[in-house]
């Protein structure tokens, strides 16, 4: 599962919801519309911190952007540090 692109599908699909542009959501959360759209194509890595602030803007709990959906698919291989090239599987949720 990638999360940037699972944060992203989220903030959207909430976004939108709440019948929010990005001009007027970068308003209310105080990041830049470039960085919410990329945010939102999973291009950006936020911080937990910033998981908070954006999930406070949208009016929801910031559990609510990490939680799975649905979409993501089979998991991802994840890159372990370093320069090793070695990688692992993600475990797989019940």
């Amino acid at each position: 599962m990638d999360m940037r692109r699972l944060v992203g599908r989220k903030v959207r699909r909430i976004r939108l919801e709440k019948g929010l542009t990005q001009e007027a959501f970068a308003e209310r959360s105080g990041f830049s519309q470039q960085y919410l759209s990329s945010l939102e194509r999973g291009r950006r890595n936020p911080t937990i911190v910033t998981l908070f602030e954006l999930a406070s803007a949208l009016g929801v709990s910031h559990v609510a952007l990490v939680a799975p959906d649905g979409e993501s698919g089979a998991a991802a291989p994840l890159r372990r540090g370093g320069r090793s090239g070695k990688t692992m599987t993600a475990p797989k949720c019940p």
